[in-house]
């Protein structure tokens, strides 16, 4: 009898040890005795909660960023400067012929070389102790998805204004709308048309010229496939075309790009509301309303550096870190490094500049 009390005593310690280690929200509470342990510093669910977080800020952020699918990526060890440079090989001349016992001219063998730099961006907001508390949703995670928009909006708006420099440019002709014939082919934003009779519209013809374009230029494809980044509004005067070929159509199985919406003629579209609607100044039409960038993409056009530990990083702070002397508030942001873009190959972006039906009514972004 002794020792089966012996054993239910030994039984119930092993439970009563448990309660040691109950987790609460001020830290672990023994459940027999209520008392109470801090958490100590290392010893949190912070690091939980910050993978949680980073990861979540990454999905938001990747799920709106169009332009950086179709960079090289150049890594930039810490430690190395803020300054990257991609080099190409010059290419030679087709041979010609020789004549017996004469030693031809020789090519100059060389390299051409492009740099870019990176800068600092990032923004952060802060959230008080009573939102945090009473507040019906979780607000830490409602900033980490707002910000992770941020994050891709500031990123793409960098790599788009970046690109607005090549000097490759193709204008779309002005259409007679009731006709559809050519009336005329701008040289400029100032002189495209964006009436109610006559239009400058990326219509199939020009991306047909756009393809054309790249191939002479010897542009090599992205998969078989030249891509566009093109704004909504100038996508929908687009896809009206009856040989335009919706994304899920496609006949063949193949890598569908982010935001990737449909194919015309050996081009592929991307839609993103952040491709480039410009007002006033130089990019200000006939009309006086906003013109729209189309940016065509061959392979390894572009380049981004990818700083080593400058990545887009998430930083949550919590009451205790930030809140100052009365933890009264969290802090919730993001920051990265980045050159925006550098043009690798001034053949491999074309810009292709036109109206829209909705030029009287975008705002220049």
């Amino acid at each position: 009898m002794k020792t089966i009390k012996t054993m239910l005593f030994a039984f119930l310690q092993l439970f009563a040890e448990a309660g040691n280690v109950v987790n609460a929200t001020g830290g672990y509470v023994n459940a027999y005795t209520g008392a109470v342990e801090n958490f100590s510093g290392s010893n949190t669910l912070a690091p939980e909660l910050k993978t949680f977080y980073d990861t979540s800020l990454l999905v938001n952020a990747r799920a709106e960023m169009y332009y950086a699918q179709f960079a090289v990526t150049q890594p930039l060890p810490k430690g190395r400067g803020k300054t990257v440079e991609w080099r190409k090989w010059n290419t030679f001349a087709r041979a010609s012929k020789l004549q017996e016992g004469v030693i031809p001219t020789g090519q100059k063998f060389g390299m051409t070389t492009k740099t870019g730099s990176i800068d600092q961006y990032g923004t952060y907001t802060a959230i008080t102790d009573q939102l945090e508390m009473h507040a019906y949703d979780d607000v830490i995670l409602g900033a980490t998805e707002e910000m992770g928009a941020s994050a891709a909006e500031t990123q793409e708006v960098l790599i788009r204004d970046a690109l607005l420099t090549n000097t490759n440019v193709l204008y779309c002709d002005n259409i007679t709308l009731a006709t559809g014939a050519v009336a005329s082919t701008p040289t400029s934003p100032a002189t495209m048309e964006a009436s109610a009779t006559v239009m400058s519209l990326f219509t199939p013809d020009m991306v047909a010229k756009a393809v054309t374009i790249m191939k002479k230029n010897k542009v090599p494809t992205i998969n078989g496939k030249y891509y566009c980044v093109i704004h909504p509004s100038v996508a929908y005067d687009l896809r009206k075309s009856k040989e335009w070929i919706d994304a899920h159509k496609y006949a063949s199985v193949r890598e569908i790009f982010n935001g990737e919406i449909g194919e015309l003629h050996g081009m592929c579209f991307v839609e993103d509301t952040f491709a480039p609607v410009l007002g006033g100044g130089d990019y200000q039409n006939k009309a006086g309303t906003v013109t729209y960038a189309t940016y065509c993409f061959g392979k390894d056009a572009f380049g981004i550096i990818d700083p080593e530990e400058g990545g887009l990083e998430m930083i949550v702070k919590g009451k205790e870190q930030a809140g100052g002397p009365l933890n009264q508030f969290s802090t919730v942001g993001y920051k990265f490094e980045t050159n925006g873009a550098t043009v690798l190959y001034t053949e491999r972006v074309l810009r292709i500049m036109s109206c829209s039906s909705y030029s009287a009514v975008d705002e220049a972004n």
